[in-house]
């Protein structure tokens, strides 16, 4: 199968040339090539023409389960693989294709769209693909054999009293992530009162079924449960994610991720033209901290409390050299009880702390160290227990430099570490003996 381009669904999607790849979606263009989206069968044919035409992916869908419009399911899992690629062991920020990963997909749905396009996208990625619904399952399974996917997703019914996240349950002591998108409304009453309380028609038909709508105390409730989950569960799965239907629910999620101890956790707002929006929001018991486009993946119009700390800190060198400045930062930072590499070919530098050795107080102490013939580690690249310490560091940074028409720009890049204080610190100090060295 061929993976779309990343980006294929930034524009709405051309429904003349899909017609053209697609007889069976040209029976529903209208006069005008445009789609009458208050139609069911339409919107479905739209669903099994995209998957088909861009990812290989052979899907049946029934007339009474939820259609998924595939660009917004699609970004989500963009969203992941930048989840991933970004705290990822080689602290490169980009996609290892060696890398074995293992999806859970709460709630899969008829179509196993998530499962589906993960592996599409990505040839070792393998998922379980859970639902509580006999049908569903049923078509899932159907779609899975069809894809020719039976040796990387599982199908597994499960019953509403079941863990969200069953790991026991499935035999593993780990899973990469997690991918969620559950129901928005508490009851069906609330569905009801919400589809009437819009000024106008939903864009799309809805063929949902109540069971795929509808739970005790809506998505709310739901990502609650799976917050609470993952405390018990911590490291056995990397990243925890869910889509949220509803905006008021992003703060009262992020607000009991705070109050559980995640210090760690990212935002993304889905937007698919003018019609649709959805958000994002993933959290990790571990240290490794995502991209900053990647956690705080929102307009400026989201509250800066809902954000997670910033991971990146910018700041420029008035000097076109970056030779000279590549060489101040690596004497500034060998100069301290840290790992540092350097290479100058690329610019860009790596480096890990254990604690804040920056102080005045650590370096003072360190020179009397030296002074005193006290013992003073030397770094070395052949040291065995070299990955020990960087997974027990507080601190990983990246540092890369950039020329511009009359500056050096410099980008620190927070890689690991639970404490923002200390990349403040660390990004404040490195800026100071910046300035006062150039």
């Amino acid at each position: 199968m061929q993976p779309a381009p990343r980006n294929s669904y930034d524009k709405d999607v051309d429904f003349s040339l899909l017609a053209l790849h697609d007889p069976d979606f040209r029976t529903h263009l209208k006069s005008n090539n445009q789609l009458d989206f208050s139609d069911p069968a339409a919107v479905k044919q739209l669903t099994i023409s995209l998957l088909k035409r861009d990812f290989g992916i052979q899907i049946a869908l029934p007339d009474d389960r939820l259609c998924p419009p595939v660009p917004n399911r699609f970004n989500y899992i963009l969203w992941v693989q930048d989840l991933l690629d970004t705290t990822s062991p080689s602290y490169d920020d980009r996609y290892d294709p060696h890398r074995e990963v293992v999806g859970l997909d709460i709630g899969t749905g008829a179509s196993c769209i998530y499962p589906l396009l993960g592996c599409a996208q990505r040839e070792r990625w393998r998922f379980v693909a859970t639902d509580i619904d006999e049908k569903n399952l049923s078509y899932a399974r159907q779609n899975i054999l069809a894809s020719n996917l039976k040796s990387r997703i599982r199908p597994l019914l499960t019953d509403s009293n079941d863990p969200l996240i069953p790991l026991d349950a499935l035999g593993l002591d780990r899973i990469t992530f997690t991918i969620c998108n559950p129901p928005f409304y508490s009851s069906t009453t609330d569905l009801l009162s919400s589809a009437s309380a819009k000024s106008r028609p939903p864009h799309s038909a809805c063929t949902g079924s109540p069971i795929e709508m509808v739970t005790p105390g809506g998505e709310v409730a739901f990502v609650t449960r799976m917050i609470h989950e993952s405390q018990h569960l911590q490291a056995r799965c990397q990243w925890y994610t869910s889509m949220l239907g509803k905006y008021s629910s992003l703060g009262i999620i992020v607000e009991e991720l705070k109050q559980r101890g995640v210090g760690n956790w990212a935002v993304k707002e889905f937007v698919q033209g003018e019609k649709t929006r959805r958000w994002g929001v993933g959290w990790t018991w571990g240290c490794r901290r995502p991209r900053e486009d990647v956690a705080r993946g929102v307009s400026s119009s989201i509250p800066k409390h809902l954000l997670p700390f910033p991971s990146e800190f910018n700041f420029e060198i008035p000097t076109t050299s970056v030779d000279l400045v590549g060489s101040k930062i690596s004497a500034l930072l060998e100069g301290l009880d840290l790992q540092w590499r350097y290479r100058s070919q690329i610019s860009t530098g790596v480096g890990f702390a254990r604690a804040n050795v920056w102080s005045r107080a650590a370096r003072r102490q360190r020179q009397r160290e030296a002074a005193g013939g006290g013992e003073v580690r030397e770094k070395s690249d052949d040291d065995d227990n070299d990955d020990e310490r960087i997974e027990e560091a507080a601190l990983g940074f990246k540092i890369q430099l950039a020329r511009g028409s009359e500056v050096v720009a410099v980008s620190i890049r927070w890689l690991q570490g639970v404490d923002c204080v200390l990349f403040e610190s660390f990004c404040g100090m490195v800026k100071r003996q910046m300035a006062n060295g150039i």
